[in-house]
């Protein structure tokens, strides 16, 4: 689950991580009134979406007065921003951020996250932070340098100077760099995220240190480890259709393509999508059904499928196993679909137990439906039904 810049910014202002003052608003009178009640001499004005590159589309925009502000945030509430790391459609901006503007001498990039390769934290560095920086980073991938972090959770002071000289941290700022660095690791391990990421990390021309813009994502899968969180997860609208999901025993992540994909397993899933691609089709999401789902709850997740109006066809690939079983997916798909508000093709592939009872099943409840007796067929029908 990501977290809007203002949610990431209270957890991490929390673990002593410095943030310019702000505060969110909905409307543009509300972002208005924010900014009269800020102590500064110019105003930041955020749009609030999950997608990062908004600098670059006109969503982080500078205002002089508080009236400014609020030409801008009518402007940007209720419009789309499309970036590089959004869907085609770009996302909705309900809220904006409203923080006093920050002047910046040197813009570092600083994030949290786990290192496949290792399995252990890592904190990646850069001294090229700012709002190009992925772009900067796909040219010269040596601009980020890292920091392992041991199993105690502090590296050694050696690691961490070699480090922040590195960056080009000044030797007076490196404690100060130290402290926030350790303070994001906190916040990863703390609430089970999956990246905490500053962007940049500014110091200002009097030496200041500020977090001005942050992004950080929870793990799904550990949220019943922090009902503290939940109402972060209640106002993250970005997120609406996964956390159904989630509340349904199904893992879901939402794509752009055209095909619904109707998996149980994640080894599975991933294979299926990439099969999908590699034949030419584009998967409209990531889906594994939990081993604990019923009927009921995967009808519910195939429900938001057919919802999607650019899904032009479900492709179900069921292997019955374990706790999941081939008949327990076929009657979840003929409940969604006597309850679905339209007609979507569905090609079914099944193998395994009571794979031959699911068949059977769909042709009972008179499911319209297209059989597929091999993974690879099942993928060459679906791609054909979405051209």
């Amino acid at each position: 689950m990501n977290l809007y810049e203002y949610q990431a910014k209270e957890i991490l202002a929390q673990y002593g991580v410095p943030i310019p003052e702000g505060g969110v608003a909905g409307s543009a009178e509300e972002a208005e009134a924010r900014a009269r009640g800020l102590a500064a001499e110019e105003y930041a004005v955020k749009a609030q979406i999950h997608a990062g590159g908004r600098g670059l589309v006109g969503g982080v925009r500078l205002a002089a007065t508080p009236k400014n502000v609020r030409t801008i945030a009518s402007e940007l509430i209720g419009s789309k921003l499309v970036t590089p790391q959004t869907r085609k459609e770009g996302e909705p901006v309900n809220l904006v951020y409203v923080e006093g503007a920050v002047d910046s001498a040197q813009d570092y990039f600083i994030a949290v996250l786990v290192d496949q390769a290792t399995s252990e934290l890592v904190v990646l560095g850069s001294k090229d932070g700012g709002v190009d920086f992925e772009e900067r980073v796909q040219k010269d991938p040596g601009i980020v340098s890292a920091l392992p972090i041991p199993v105690d959770g502090e590296p050694s002071e050696a690691a961490a100077t070699a480090f922040l000289q590195e960056l080009g941290v000044a030797t007076d700022l490196q404690p100060r760099f130290r402290e926030i660095l350790s303070a994001l690791a906190r916040v990863f391990v703390k609430i089970d995220a999956t990246l905490v990421e500053v962007n940049p990390l500014t110091v200002t021309p009097d030496g200041a240190v500020y977090a001005v813009d942050a992004k950080v994502s929870l793990d799904n899968n550990a949220r019943y480890r922090h009902p503290e969180l939940e109402l972060l997860a209640e106002e993250t609208v970005g997120d609406a259709v996964e956390l159904q999901a989630q509340s349904h025993e199904i893992n879901l992540v939402t794509l752009d393509g055209n095909i619904g994909l109707v998996v149980n397993g994640a080894g599975l899933a991933l294979a299926t999508q990439d099969m999908v691609i590699d034949a030419g089709g584009k998967p409209a999401n990531f889906m594994d059904i939990r081993t604990t789902a019923t009927s009921l709850q995967v009808a519910r997740g195939i429900g938001l499928l057919l919802a999607d109006p650019k899904i032009k066809v479900l492709l179900v690939n069921i292997h019955g196993g374990g706790m999941t079983t081939c008949d327990t997916v076929a009657e979840a798909l003929a409940f969604a679909m006597v309850h679905a508000k339209r007609e979507v093709p569905v090609v079914f592939r099944a193998a395994g137990q009571n794979a031959e009872y699911a068949k059977t099943m769909l042709n009972s409840r008179r499911v319209p439906h297209v059989l597929a007796d091999s993974i690879s067929e099942a993928i060459e029908r679906a791609i054909a039904i979405a051209a």
